[in-house]
């Protein structure tokens, strides 16, 4: 699907990432943001988006965004922030993805993108490729993004949906929030400059991808892959450590804390320790990241401590 000259939806688009993706598309299409504004910030949403406010799981929120003149919709829209064994996240991500493509069906609009998590492969070899089998998460956040491929699926193959997934890694820059790893740094260090708890034991390493970056490659997959459902890993080809990423922090806040470690391989129950997505199939398809994992740390770190 080409991205210019469109009538595009993006739920979540106040979001970190929503608000990105929205300031990319709006010069060329005309962009309507869907948001509760739980997760994002109004301020955040460039001129000439035009805004929804409402919760998508009221089918009348939908009806009102996704109207029979809209040729896509960007899925973006989640509870993020749950905690692991809070059953009701799965069942509110579920039920919102359900009144989208319900709302799509019926006025007959049939593109959707979605953003979906690394968290649904589990702990997973690495590099984890989109075919890898079987798909176990350990989170009830990866568990409602994979019944939320589920059911696109289904749209796809059952009522001619085209459908892009994107499986993302760990998406970092500018209005990033508190809950993500350099957000929270920061937050500590402000508080207390000399010392520095850790979840885990430090070790945990995962890949981290700059916002920008992500955004790039999501219109490249939207523009390039035509199948009924595809699906496309988002990272980068290198990974970072916790306490790198807290060195980094560390050093570009002009600091040097003590670090002290809660232990465990993992900083919470449903935390995977190690994460590194392939990115080949999306390399294939012609589009390759700009910098590494730490770059993207840097970079973000610097961002948010600029606002």
């Amino acid at each position: 699907m080409d991205l210019s000259g469109k009538r595009l939806v993006v739920t979540g688009g106040a979001g970190f990432v929503g608000s990105h993706l929205c300031a990319r598309l709006v010069d060329d299409n005309e962009v309507v943001s869907v948001d509760d504004f739980s997760n994002g910030e109004r301020e955040w949403l460039p001129d000439g988006v035009e805004v929804v406010e409402g919760d998508l799981t009221d089918p009348d929120v939908a009806a009102e965004a996704i109207t029979e003149d809209v040729d896509g919709v960007f899925h973006f829209a989640a509870n993020k922030n749950a905690a692991a064994d809070d059953v009701d996240q799965y069942r509110f991500n579920n039920r919102l993805t359900e009144t989208v493509i319900e709302r799509m069906d019926e006025v007959g609009v049939d593109n959707i993108a979605f953003t979906s998590s690394s968290t649904v492969y589990g702990e997973a070899p690495r590099p984890t490729p989109e075919d890898y089998a079987p798909l176990e998460p350990i989170s009830i956040y990866g568990a409602s993004k994979l019944g939320e491929e589920s059911l696109l699926s289904v749209y796809a193959h059952s009522h001619d949906f085209t459908v892009w997934v994107y499986r993302f890694a760990n998406i970092v820059g500018p209005r990033l929030q508190l809950g993500a790893v350099i957000p929270d740094f920061i937050d500590k260090l402000d508080d207390d400059p000399e010392s520095l708890t850790i979840l885990g034991d430090g070790r945990q390493e995962k890949s981290y991808m700059h916002v920008e970056d992500c955004v790039d490659a999501m219109c490249h997959v939207v523009e390039r892959a035509s199948d009924d459902f595809n699906v496309y890993n988002l990272g980068t080809r290198t990974t970072t450590s916790v306490t790198t990423i807290a060195d980094i922090v560390s050093e570009e806040m002009g600091l040097d804390p003590d670090y002290e470690y809660t232990g465990g391989d993992r900083g919470w129950v449903g935390d995977v320790p190690r994460m590194r997505l392939s990115i080949e199939k999306l390399s294939a398809l012609g589009w390759e990241p700009e910098g590494s994992s730490d770059d993207a740390v840097r970079r973000a770190t610097r961002e948010l401590l600029a606002e």
